[in-house]
């Protein structure tokens, strides 16, 4: 099978409900961020060298291709009822994660800058990436033009952002690496 099917030399692309859109669309933007969100979380991975934050973070990489899979097939396509939706039970799951982690982490009593080790690092680029992506899904579900999207993406896109803020202070501490505070010059 070829990697290449120029159906896209022409600057449009196709839903996976068979809808050509143009590649700028707002809506392959946001998956298109999510995918290099879940880049991010690869180099992540590459860099971790505790295998239970790993499975963590191989569990996160496969819900947001469910997400993406998701934004790629609007809620009206005939091709809707083919496909998992992100829904309340992914968003739960999410919030136990950061419950878990919180538990195991010093309480913030400042702020803190990215950084610390390389693993945590990579996850502090992946949530502020995330971040963008909420950004963009927030744009599309409130486009003047109709384009729905579901409520939950958002909502647990949010959650995943909190979440890698919680892995990657996580990360540090299991890589016996201090967060690093933000001092404020007064």
């Amino acid at each position: 099978m070829k990697i290449y099917t120029k159906q896209g030399d022409g600057g449009m692309s196709v839903l996976f409900d068979g809808q050509r859109v143009p590649k700028h669309h707002l809506r392959l933007e946001t998956y298109g961020t999510l995918d290099e969100l879940n880049c991010h979380l690869g180099l992540a991975i590459a860099h971790c060298s505790h295998e239970s934050l790993r499975q963590q973070l191989q569990g996160l990489q496969g819900q947001i291709m469910v997400l993406s899979a998701d934004l790629a097939t609007p809620l009206a396509s005939r091709n809707a009822g083919r496909i998992r939706r992100i829904s309340e039970a992914e968003v739960a799951e999410l919030e136990r994660q950061i419950d878990a982690a919180t538990a195991d982490l010093p309480p913030l009593k400042t702020f803190i800058l990215p950084g610390g080790g390389v693993t945590a690092a990579h996850l502090h680029v992946a949530r502020t990436v995330c971040r963008r992506a909420e950004r963009q899904l927030s744009a599309l579900m409130n486009q003047p033009v109709a384009d729905p999207v579901g409520e939950q993406p958002l909502i647990f896109v949010n959650r995943l952002s909190d979440l890698l803020f919680c892995l990657a202070r996580w990360a540090n501490k299991l890589d016996g690496i201090p967060d690093v505070q933000w001092q404020s010059e007064k």
